[in-house]
């Protein structure tokens, strides 16, 4: 399969490669304009369009064959190997179980050894935070004193 997909890619470089060259050597539309001013013979303004030559027509059969080349590459660069059927939320999360271990901050701190005691720092005690005072409908309360 993967040599299949480089001779894919290699087709892709090439076709692309010569659809740039057929496009740079084609009669642009806009050139004959000049000549539809008195210096040539030009059927209309923009030139005689006619039936597609042999120019245009190379062009649009490489054009096609490099989309077709980009559309195989991409649907094999999206073989990817599926997951299991279900949702994601039906698995379960990888953190939701912690170990006792964990709970007690032991094995937390980096550097720390496996069942080696690491200090806890003592319990801090707060003083009582005073009521609120409920904001006045002005909103001057919101109002931070010095």
């Amino acid at each position: 399969m993967n040599i299949v997909m480089n001779l894919v890619l290699a087709l892709q470089i090439v076709t692309a490669l010569v659809m740039i060259g057929l496009v740079l050597i084609q009669h642009g539309k806009g050139a004959d304009m000049g000549a539809s001013f008195g210096s040539g013979a030009s059927g209309s303004l923009f030139g005689a369009t006619g039936s597609a030559n042999f120019l245009s027509r190379s062009t649009a059969a490489c054009a096609a064959v490099f989309f077709a080349c980009t559309l195989a590459l991409a649907y094999t660069a999206n073989d990817r190997p599926r997951g299991p059927a279900g949702s994601v939320l039906d698995r379960p999360a990888a953190g939701a179980s912690a170990p006792a271990s964990a709970a007690s901050g032991v094995g937390q701190i980096p550097g720390a050894l496996p069942g080696a005691a690491v200090p806890v720092a003592p319990a801090q005690t707060t003083a009582p935070v005073p009521a609120a005072v409920p904001p006045s409908a002005s909103g001057a309360g919101a109002i931070p004193s010095k």
